[in-house]
């Protein structure tokens, strides 16, 4: 996948969703920077419940209480690992 450079204008722009570590690059990237509609573009709901434990030790603590206080699944992902 690609990321346009409204998101990704520093960096990595390509990203093989295939490799845990990029698609937790890819992930933070577009929660931390992206638009709504970037997020229902790029982000899969199934996949940001599965690596939300590792996912959210990478992001910043206003994004993710963010993140947590709008979809309790992630704290009960975070919580079951």
């Amino acid at each position: 996948m690609e990321l346009p450079l409204h998101l990704a204008w520093s960096g990595l722009r390509r990203f093989e969703l295939g490799d845990e570590k990029l698609l937790l690059g890819l992930y933070r990237i577009v929660l931390t920077n992206g638009l709504r509609e970037d997020l229902t573009r790029y982000l899969n709901a199934d996949l940001l419940v599965r690596h939300w434990p590792r996912l959210r030790i990478a992001l910043g603590k206003p994004v993710r209480t963010c993140w947590e206080q709008r979809f309790p699944e992630l704290v009960a992902s975070a919580a079951a690992a």
